[in-house]
């Protein structure tokens, strides 16, 4: 089952690990990314960064995989490295992960990206992402950590040209 749904650049670090499986039960992590689970330094890098059973998966595997993953009894945070993946990972092929609730955390300073928050920039493309996710009936919240949260998608969407 997934227990925790997140966009982070980083996908898989400390806070990841540690602060947020203080608020959600975790026993195992998914990271869905093309690219890291099809490099090899990439992919043992965020397999190693935590003691708990971790995966690193293509969309694909992802699309293979994701019915055993909402049938086990293991919880799992479901990881994307941004906007654009998590709305392929949950709508292209759609399916009920449980929970509606997305926690958007660390999302580089980029040229061509808002700045919303400390470490919390998104470009017009993630904009749309999320909008696809709203209008799916996700809630969006922008968090590093959850005491330190900036607010929830409707907020922001002003400063993308999405009507509030």
């Amino acid at each position: 089952m997934i227990s925790f749904i997140r966009i982070d650049d980083r996908m898989i670090h400390g806070q990841t690990c540690t602060r947020w499986s203080l608020e959600y039960p975790c026993t195992g992590l998914i990271a869905v990314n093309d690219k890291a689970a099809e490099t090899p330094v990439l992919k043992a890098a965020y397999k190693n960064a935590s003691d708990k059973k971790t995966f690193v998966w293509t969309l694909a595997d992802w699309q293979a995989k994701k019915e055993k993953v909402l049938a086990s009894q293991d919880q799992y945070f479901l990881i994307a490295k941004s906007p654009v993946d998590m709305a392929k990972v949950l709508l292209d092929q759609p399916f009920d992960p449980g929970s509606k609730e997305i926690c958007v955390g660390p999302c580089n300073d980029r040229p061509g990206a808002v700045k919303l928050g400390n470490n919390q920039s998104i470009t017009q493309e993630e904009a749309e992402a999320f909008e696809k996710l709203m209008a799916a009936g996700y809630n969006i919240e922008f968090a590093l950590i959850k005491e330190a949260a900036i607010g929830n998608w409707k907020k922001f969407r002003g400063q993308f040209g999405f009507n509030n």
